[in-house]
Parts: C-alpha cells; structure tokens; sequence
C-alpha cells in the first residue's frame, strides 16, 4: 500500500477552487498569497473536471508543501493527485541540497514503490485457453497478502548486500538477466545506500519479503496490448502487434521501507526543533539535506529502494518460471524481455535547470513518475534517441498505458509524470459498495481472471474507486511531459 490511508476530505474544495488560475489548457496556479509561509507557487496537472474532482485535501497539502525550506519553482501535484500522508499522493518537489530539506512525507511509507512491464512473443489466442492456469500459477509462486514471505532466504549479511547493491545480487544469483539492469531505473542501485543507516526492525521486517507481492494496491497483471499510439517506440521497446500479452508488476518495498520511513519520521519530529525548523502539518517532518539526521535518511532510503529493485526482480524471475511452465517453452523464447522498471516514491539527487543555471536537487517524487525525454544521460543507451519507458498503472478493470518521457519534461516539472489512475475514493468506502467475491464473478465475465489474497482487498481496488487513467495520460501529453504509446487492457490479475 502506498499510504496510510485518510478519508478524502471534500468540505473546502469549492474554497481552494477560487483561489487556483489557469495558467495553460492543463495547468492551474495557486499564488504564494493564498497561505501564509509559501516560498513558491504550487500547481496542479489537470483537465478541469479532474480538478474540480480532487478533493479538498490536494490543494491543502501541496500549498503546504510550498512552504518546505529550499523547494525550488513549484509545489507540483500531478492530474492523479489525491489526499495522501504529507504530501498529496502525485507530488513533486524540488529542494537545494545545500538549503533545503529532505521529507519522508515526500517520499511515502512504500519506498520505491514502482512498476516493471515485461513482454511476451505471445498472443491472446495463444494464452486465452490456459489463462486461469496462468493466472493460478502466478498466484502459487508469487507469495502476496498481507504478511507474505518470499522464497528466498537471506543471511543478514547477504541481506545487506541487497540492500547496498539492490538487483545486481539477484543477477549473481541467477535470478534475472543480465539485461535487465540496464532496463531498470539508476541500473537498480541508488549508490548512497547504507545499511548501518537502517534500524534492526526494518531488517527483520524485511529479511524475508524479498519477491513477495504485498497487499493494498499491489498486483501483478496479464495484459493485452491495445491501441499503439505510436508503432516506433512501441517497437524499441519490444511491442508489435495488437493483443500482444505483457506482464505489468506494481510493488515496492514492503514491511522493510515502511519501518525505515516510521523510524526517521520520530526522529525528524525532534531534529525539526533543533533545526528552527516548522512545517504546517506534523507529516511533512523534516530534517536538512546535509544535517546529519537528513544524510542518514537519505542512505537509508536509498537501501530501501535498493531492496524495492531487488523485489521486483525476484517476481520477475518467478513471472519468467510460471510462464515457462504453463507454455512448455523457456523464458527465452517466450521472448520476455523487461521493457523498463521505475520508481514512483523516491526522493534522488539530480542536476535540473533553475533560472537558466544547472543545481543540484532533492528531487522528491510521490506517487509520481521520473520521467526523461530523449537525449538524456539517465535514460538507457537501448532508449536515448526516444526517451525513457513510463509505465502508468490503472485499475484492475480499467487498464494501463506505457508512455515515454518528453523533452520538455525537466522544464515543466523536473522529469516528473504521473504513476497510475489515482483513487476518488477512500479504501473504507469502496468496500461500503461492494463485494470482494461479486467484483471478482462480474470480472471473470468481462473475460478478466482474478486471484486474491483477500476478497474486501480486492473490493477496495474495485475500478470505480479510481479517476479516469485515459484523462490523467491524456492531460501529461497535453502539457508535453510524457506521450501515449500502448494502451494495455487486462485479462488476469493476482492482487495481494
């Protein structure tokens, strides 16, 4: 689960809306005038009906988020954008790493939390009979709900080596290709990982979950390739035909990331008195970048994204295993390559232009998307003359889009894009709804196939909880972020 969740809060809405000016066809300013404190503007990606749709708590908190010491620009909250803990779900902020500061509220208790799509040389006609077995399978070797333990088990020292090196350890150890780094945001390691940063909780939390699910929102997702909007990229990035099948894999970091963000929110609660420094909501507690309290997060954090990297790498390893075992062919020759893997809650240091001059930010992105254009150092040498892949997750009856970063996307919102539908409505209140077991029946007859750990887990994923995916895509294009390339439609899912 990416947050902890709160009811979305809708009373002040209409209050927050006559402050907000349009400043494109898809952008909307509030003014550092509207809230005592704001260093910057803050501004919202949306069309008009998804903003007058974003509850109250989006303008609250990203106009609180203006107000973080050293935040460069803006205050962005991108067209999913929704209450979340701090920060609104779809936030970025950029801060100097000299005079700003580093916030977990801006980086979620799932850190790297993030996405991974692998193709198939297959073809719906190829998996349609055997999907339930597929889909059954998945759901066998890929251990998911809450509490879940992986396969793999790890001496504390190997433990650490995932945490410093994050994927590479499951390369060494035959558990993904070699290829795959490369298709991985930072290769899979943010360098400055340090595991003597991390409390002894967070490693007995997380010791064990490596290639494990979770619950929440997390899924694993047979898909179909749907309209290609661009048949050249598509094709870089292994997509050729219609119906084409993919694999879509949304999880993060688990237990071990959610203590490594509990155990620096209690310290930065105090380091913030020592530092003179105030923040509108007790959730965007923070510490100075280059503080010691602010350094030893960020190495922490960096461990925790490390372990994210290496999680999802295990379960593609195990997505490899299944889909060789139900089609009697290797991985190989299935052709299941990765296209990309990327992390949507991360805070990273990067070089970004601020008043026609290159600084060196804290680049926080919360349930938002790196997003890099072609050209770019950061993007993968198989990528760099079209950009790098952004993988967009949408409900489990909605679908999904693959889009690819922009030029413009480091002026609008440094590199940052959306990462998924975002939801309308709370956990709590989708399961008021419906059931967990009539969504899954009237699923299967849409000819999509689901297995769950949990039946009110899965009524809480249920589409209508979630905003219009094709508008948010749809809105980032507008504004020259990111572009369409594949939409993908879902015909299996195992949720946590």
């Amino acid at each position: 689960m990416d947050i902890d969740e709160h009811e979305n809060p809708r009373a002040n809405t209409s209050q927050a809306l006559s402050a907000v000016t349009k400043s494109s066809p898809v952008t909307w300013d509030i003014p550092t005038s509207y809230k005592k404190g704001m260093l910057v503007p803050a501004r919202i990606f949306a069309t008009q009906k998804l903003l007058q749709e974003m509850d109250a708590g989006v303008f609250e908190q990203v106009t609180n988020v203006a107000c973080l010491p050293g935040i460069q620009k803006h205050a962005y909250c991108m067209p999913d954008g929704h209450w979340g803990y701090g920060f609104p779900i779809g936030g970025v902020a950029a801060m100097d790493v000299d005079e700003g500061v580093i916030s977990p509220g801006g980086i979620g208790f799932d850190i790297n939390c993030g996405m991974r799509l692998v193709t198939t040389n297959l073809l719906y006609k190829d998996v349609e009979p055997k999907l339930k077995q597929l889909v059954e399978t998945l759901f066998r070797h890929v251990p998911s709900g809450v509490g879940a333990k992986g396969f793999v088990k790890l001496t504390q020292s190997e433990f650490s080596d995932v945490v410093t090196t994050g994927p590479k350890w499951c390369i060494d150890h035959d558990l993904g290709w070699d290829e795959d780094l490369e298709r991985t945001e930072e290769s899979g390691c943010i360098t400055n990982a340090n595991p003597e940063k991390i409390s002894d909780k967070a490693v007995a939390r997380g010791i064990n979950q490596l290639g494990t699910l979770g619950s929440g929102n997390h899924y694993l997702e047979v898909q179909i390739a749907g309209n290609i909007f661009d048949e050249k990229v598509a094709k870089k990035f292994g997509i050729i035909d219609q119906n084409q099948v993919v694999v879509m894999l949304h999880c993060g970091s688990r237990g071990f990331g959610h203590q490594v963000a509990t155990d620096y929110l209690l310290r930065f609660n105090a380091a913030m008195q020592k530092y003179g420094i105030t923040v509108n909501d007790r959730e965007l507690a923070c510490a100075p970048f280059q503080s010691d309290e602010g350094q030893d997060y960020y190495q922490a954090m960096a461990g925790a994204a490390n372990m994210a990297f290496a999680n999802r790498q295990v379960i593609v390893h195990r997505i490899r295993e299944c889909f060789s075992s139900v089609f009697g062919k290797s991985a190989e020759d299935l052709a299941m390559h990765q296209v990309y893997d990327v992390a949507h809650n991360i805070a990273k240091v990067e070089n970004h232009k601020v008043d026609g001059k290159m600084r060196k930010l804290v680049v926080h992105r919360k349930g938002a998307t790196r997003c890099f254009g072609p050209g770019e150092p950061e993007v993968p040498s198989c990528y760099e003359n079209i950009g790098q892949p952004v993988i967009i997750g949408g409900s489990m009856e909605t679908g999904s889009y693959l889009l690819v970063g922009m030029k413009g996307a480091r002026d609008q919102t440094f590199g940052s894009t959306a990462h998924g539908s975002g939801r309308t409505m709370s956990r709590a209140a989708a399961k008021k709804q419906v059931r967990g077991e009539a969504l899954q029946q009237e699923m299967a007859k849409r000819g999509i196939f689901v297995k769950s750990a949990s039946m009110p887990g899965l009524a809480e994923e249920a589409g209508f909880a979630y905003k219009d995916i094709s508008a948010v895509v749809d809105t980032m294009e507008q504004a020259g972020v990111s572009k369409k390339v594949v939409a993908l439609r879902p015909i299996g899912n195992v949720k946590g």
